[in-house]
């Protein structure tokens, strides 16, 4: 049985049809990827780094928590500027406790690849859900900077890592498209000699990449084939650099498929992150015939942004291709509500990486629709969706087991089903999405107590 994280009391709520159009202009959280990467580079960096913009949840605060352990001085001030100062690239020190990364497996992965280059000894801890997912996929590459693991049996936290004295640059080619495990293996080459070079077979979020320009380190990418190959040069000194964090589009996702599904509805977010790897979803709405127009593109720190404009569409069924899932691996869920209230039978293809997400996000997300009346299959490794036109029964109790992603995919499902959609915990949506509850009720939402509540 899962239960809220530590700490925390599970809080039922239930999501019933909305009593009118949606609409409204909402600034959603700032991203997650970038926000980890911000505090973690302004650590490795040599001054101090402003961060505007960075996500307050959960699983970041774990990461800036885990920096201050380290040796930086991490503050943020009252108007919620972030100021980080570093201790430069190998100047991390011993930290006295066990960092405890709470859900964050973005946060776990890629600080395994800061402490397998830095000569220091440490040991890593998650809640009971990141207890379970695999970190194996990280240590077997790291292990060859000269870094030493011990874990559990599976490669499972928690993880003891003694970083190596003089750390071996790496050759690696990621079996399977994973933004984590090649930010990992970039960011242990950044305390190591010589040339670290990372192959992936399809392209998948270049955050890290990113960051990496931005705070002076070199990086060269060539792409052979459909392989990206990265090249980063060791021993750089990163220098501060200030951020502005853009709105995540994995949290934008939620509010913008809600008014695409309610009749009527019109919601602006504006300042959204439109990275290209990471904007599949979009781009499978427009095929399902969204309308989502984008004003106001710039760029923000290297990272491109844009105002999202969106108006409630009848959608239509789509086959999304296997090599879309690197650019979407977040959103799953949420597609899968817009694919119950479209019209036809929807095909995902190629979710393996959702097994092994905050829950299996793939059986969870077919048993969110199943239990509410929605026709599902899952085919090897595919998501089949029978759309329902709008016509979402509802009446189910959606067990998320501590998937914040399942847990608001499933309030989005309720503000169109006939009957009131139940979840069984709401508490850790603020890992990613703080104010998540608020911001849709301020849209129109009717989001309160449980059924058994009520």
């Amino acid at each position: 049985m899962d239960h809220a994280p530590s700490g925390t009391q599970s809080r039922p709520m239930a999501s019933r049809r909305a009593p009118g159009p949606l609409s409204g202009r909402i600034a959603v959280p700032g991203d997650k990827s970038i926000s980890h990467r911000a505090l973690m580079f302004g650590a490795l960096a040599v001054g101090e780094t402003r961060i505007a913009g960075l996500l307050t949840g959960e699983d970041v605060l774990r990461t800036a928590a885990a920096m201050r352990a380290l040796g930086a001085e991490v503050i943020q001030d009252p108007d919620g500027l972030w100021r980080v100062a570093g201790r430069g690239v190998g100047g991390l020190t011993e930290p006295t406790d066990i960092l405890d990364m709470g859900n964050s497996g973005t946060a776990a992965r890629l600080l395994c690849g800061i402490l397998a280059s830095h000569p220091i000894f440490s040991v890593m801890t998650g809640d009971d859900s990141l207890r379970r997912r695999p970190m194996r996929r990280v240590i077997d590459p790291l292990t060859a900077t000269g870094a030493r693991f011990a874990s559990r049996d599976g490669g499972l936290l928690p993880l003891a890592i003694e970083g190596a004295p003089d750390a071996h640059s790496l050759d690696y080619r990621v079996p399977v498209p994973s933004a984590q495990v090649k930010s990992a293996v970039l960011l242990a080459g950044l305390n190591a000699r010589g040339t670290t070079r990372v192959e992936e077979p399809e392209a998948t979020r270049d955050h890290t990449e990113n960051m990496l320009r931005h705070f002076g380190a070199t990086v060269e990418v060539e792409i052979v084939g459909n392989s990206r190959i990265i090249h980063l040069h060791g021993q750089p000194e990163l220098r501060a650099a200030d951020v502005t964090v853009p709105g995540d589009p994995s949290s934008a996702a939620f509010p913008l498929v809600a008014a695409l599904l309610v009749p009527g509805s019109s919601v602006t977010v504006p300042s959204v992150g439109l990275n290209p790897l990471r904007t599949g979803l979009f781009l499978t709405l427009e095929e399902m015939g969204a309308a989502v127009a984008i004003a106001n593109r710039r760029l923000e720190g290297g990272e491109p942004v844009g105002d999202l404009i969106v108006s409630g569409t009848a959608l239509r069924a789509v086959d999304v291709p296997p090599e879309r899932a690197p650019t979407m691996i977040d959103e799953y869920p949420i597609l899968a509500v817009a694919a119950a209230g479209a019209t036809g039978t929807t095909r995902m293809r190629g979710l393996k990486e959702l097994r092994v997400k905050e829950s299996d996000r793939l059986s969870a997300t077919a048993a969110l629709l199943s239990v509410n009346g929605v026709k599902v299959e899952i085919e090897g490794d595919d998501l089949i969706v029978h759309g329902t036109g709008g016509a979402i029964p509802g009446g189910g109790r959606v067990e998320t087991h501590m998937d914040h992603r399942v847990a608001m995919s499933a309030l989005v499902l309720g503000c169109i089903a006939t009957n009131p959609v139940s979840v069984d915990d709401v508490s850790f949506i603020d890992t990613s999405f703080p104010g998540f509850v608020s911001l849709m009720a301020a849209l129109g939402a009717a989001l309160g107590a449980a059924i058994a509540d009520a």
